[in-house]
């Protein structure tokens, strides 16, 4: 079996290996990251079992153009009598070689650790990954040497897309000089992978391995087969206790080629090490689950460069994502405010205001480095309901009305008077927007033109939004500018009134999800509608609310967050797998999502008046996800998304930052 732990005091998850089942060491997965989007990723055994898991995967540009440079390495031990590798690769449902024998402990702090034991040595193998720039030490710590040995490292080159695979026939090329080994890719704009160890020496012996086989690539009906290239082996002698350490760095090509040699392992350690104690000053964790939390909020918070400016931004997932409005914006409480993180939370508001177009707020930043897209009718308003938010823990007024206020009123004067997808006020004065081709709302999910949550109009969570930023705005003028807040506060008892009017449903007992531009409306039973109870100011009555928190409670409610679709809709999808157009049909048809419990957890206080017995049983919805958190997918974060049927498998992104966010402001709401 696998025995996990997590020590109160230091948040260190380890996992003691003695069942060595593969398919159990394989699902469990490890992730480092640093301030530019790059990151270092695997299984806890270091087989990689995705596209995008690499020991060193960098940006150019950060956080836009991910280059996955190291791929993996083989690791091999060879005395006079005997020869085994301590590496794990995967070819097509065959492992070979299988050093997770070997390893009896996988643990992991300020980087990850393999413990190994063997009859010719102990062996414990560290990987940092640099906070400020694209660079790990791989580091092999050797005790209880029985006999001389020696040991290699060949170092695997993927030099490609992150999101691509890399075949063989690749003009891939290395130089060697002295310690120092340069890697190039078949342009100039991949940079140079190099590598450098000062004790080692390296023996050039180029070769191509073929058909590595990522199974989670399978599971998602990707490509799942990738060659990779390998320019030779670096070799040491070992006679007693040793240290080796092999740096590897991705670089822009006119970089300094002594960057590397110049690297001291204590002084990134220290470096890591200081991060985290800033990360702690402002709020202090009262317990190891809120450690490990803020540790994996940390790892979403990152820098973009804008017009030769490094300013932060948060990305919206690993492996895949980059910087969404919307997640950004969900996410900013839990990720920057719970933390007491005022300054990073203002620079990312900041970030976003300077890129407001036609009254929105980019739904994302482009991959490549291109223009942002504007293509989200909940986002501009989650940027706003942040602003409030950022506005109410800091008090920081000067920022907010000189620099926010102006974006604040410029979105939702454009959604009162009109915008891009014919998005405006209706004579009701509610949102609505969109058309049958358009997916604007979070439910977003399309393949081969079928919009499988068709939710154009006026969706019930946006007009939450609406009237919730509407009366932050009537509050914020009370007592400043009688003119402005009567025009706001009119406006939001109009948006009340229709608000009830048209999303109430009596009959059934909650609120309808969507009103279509025809008029009829989606009465299907959907977690959207808790945003009109968890938010600062709803539209409903008191006995609305409840009403709604319980239905939501009975139909939606996992042990892992919220479904997005009852099980009693015969739409509903419990299983979130196969190729993509399968995996779109349940995106949002019954799958759950992680982040939604932070605003059923809220809503749920609201309607109970915060009272002892409403929190302690609101602990008891977070008691799996706080599991989760440190025992399965990656460890020490949050998955995207979980299996709408038990035992809810989790899916999707294996570290998402609205999940880790809503968790963590979930759990500290619940505190006595």
């Amino acid at each position: 079996m696998l025995t996990q732990k997590m020590t109160s005091e230091t948040g260190v998850i380890s996992v003691s290996i003695q069942d060595k089942s593969i398919n159990t060491l394989l699902d469990k997965e490890w992730l480092l990251t640093n301030s530019r989007g790059g990151f270092a990723s695997s299984s806890i055994i270091g087989c990689n079992t995705r596209r995008y898991h690499s020991l060193l995967i960098g940006s150019h540009t950060p956080p836009a153009n991910r280059i996955a440079a190291l791929s993996t390495c083989l690791e091999t031990i060879t005395a006079k009598d005997h020869a085994f590798s301590l590496s794990n690769f995967e070819f097509d449902n065959a492992m070979h070689p299988n050093g997770y024998s070997h390893l009896l402990e996988f643990r992991r702090d300020l980087g990850v650790h393999f413990e190994y034991e063997t009859a010719t040595a102990n062996l414990t193998k560290s990987i940092y990954l640099l906070p400020d720039s694209d660079a790990i030490a791989l580091v092999y710590e050797f005790s209880n040497v029985s006999r001389t040995f020696e040991f290699s490292v060949r170092p695997f080159v993927a030099m490609r897309d992150f999101h691509a695979t890399s075949h063989s026939g690749r003009d891939l090329s290395s130089v060697c000089n002295e310690n120092e080994l340069s890697i190039r890719g078949e342009s100039p704009e991949m940079g140079q992978l190099m590598l450098y160890s000062r004790s080692m020496r390296f023996d050039q012996s180029p070769q191509w391995w073929y058909h590595f086989f990522y199974r989670q690539e399978r599971q998602r009906g990707q490509d799942c087969f990738e060659d990779l290239w390998s320019p030779g082996q670096y070799k040491q002698r070992i006679d007693g206790p040793q240290r080796i350490i092999l740096w590897a760095g991705l670089f822009d090509n006119d970089e300094p080629h002594d960057t590397l040699a110049a690297m001291e392992l204590e002084v990134a350690i220290d470096a890591i090490r200081l991060k985290q104690k800033d990360l702690f000053r402002q709020n202090p964790p009262e317990n190891a689950v809120e450690r490990s939390l803020m540790l994996a909020a940390d790892q979403f918070v990152i820098e973009r460069t804008i017009d030769n400016e490094q300013t932060p931004t948060t990305l919206a997932g690993y492996p895949w994502f980059l910087d969404w409005g919307r997640d950004t914006f969900i996410s900013l409480e839990g990720l920057c405010l719970a933390t007491g993180r005022y300054e990073t939370a203002w620079g990312i508001l900041k970030t976003f205001a300077k890129a407001v177009s036609e009254g929105m707020i980019p739904n994302r930043f482009d991959d490549y480095g291109g223009q942002p897209h504007y293509n989200s009718i909940d986002a501009s308003l989650w940027f706003v309901h942040a602003a409030f938010r950022y506005l109410k823990t800091s008090g920081d007024e000067q920022n907010f009305a000189g620099k926010l206020l102006p974006a604040v009123k410029w979105i939702m004067d454009s959604y009162r008077k009109g915008t891009r997808f014919g998005i405006h006020a209706d004579k009701d004065k509610l949102i609505t927007g969109g058309d049958v081709n358009t997916q604007l709302s979070w439910m977003d999910a399309k393949f081969d033109g079928i919009a499988f949550t068709p939710r154009y109009g006026k969706p019930v969570e946006v007009n939450a939004l609406w009237y919730s930023n509407l009366c932050h705005l009537t509050e914020y003028y009370r007592g400043k500018n009688e003119d402005t807040f009567r025009f706001y506060n009119s406006l939001s008892e109009q948006v009340r009134h229709s608000f009830q009017k048209e999303f109430w449903n009596e009959g059934s007992g909650y609120l309808n999800d969507c009103v279509l531009t025809s008029g009829k409306a989606d009465t299907s039973i959907r977690p959207n509608q808790i945003f009109a109870v968890s938010l600062p100011y709803s539209p409903l009555s008191g006995v609305h609310q409840k009403k709604v928190v319980e239905v939501v409670e009975k139909e939606l409610l996992t042990p892992y967050g919220l479904r997005s679709l009852s099980p009693s809709d015969p739409r509903y999808k419990g299983r979130y797998t196969g190729p993509q157009g399968q995996r779109d049909t349940a995106y949002h048809q019954g799958t759950v999502w992680g982040f939604l419990i932070g605003p059923f957890v809220e809503a749920y206080l609201k309607v109970h008046g915060f009272d002892p017995t409403a929190k302690r049983r609101c602990r008891t919805f977070l008691s799996k996800l706080s599991e989760h958190l440190t025992n399965n997918a990656c460890l020490g974060s949050i998955s995207e998304i979980f299996d709408g049927d038990a035992p809810h498998h989790p899916r999707g992104a294996f570290a998402q930052a609205w999940s880790v966010a809503e968790v963590l402001r979930a759990w500290q709401m619940c505190k006595e």
